[in-house]
């Protein structure tokens, strides 16, 4: 029996519960999660704007 895996990442205007409810309606269990910060140059410098949160999910197949 082999393992699916696939990165879903949170949507803005989407709470983490919410991401986690529509993985597990595509059948998928959450297995990990990743967070990277989003940067924008500004006057020549990088600025953080945002923290792109992607949840893991592994469905039996």
């Amino acid at each position: 029996m082999s393992k699916e895996t696939k990165w879903f990442e949170v949507e803005d205007k989407e709470s983490i519960a919410e991401c986690i409810e529509r993985m597990t309606n595509d059948g998928y269990q959450i297995a990990g999660r990743r967070e990277e910060p989003l940067f924008e140059e500004i006057d020549g410098q990088p600025v953080p704007i945002k923290q792109i949160i992607m949840l893991k999910g592994i469905k039996e197949s």
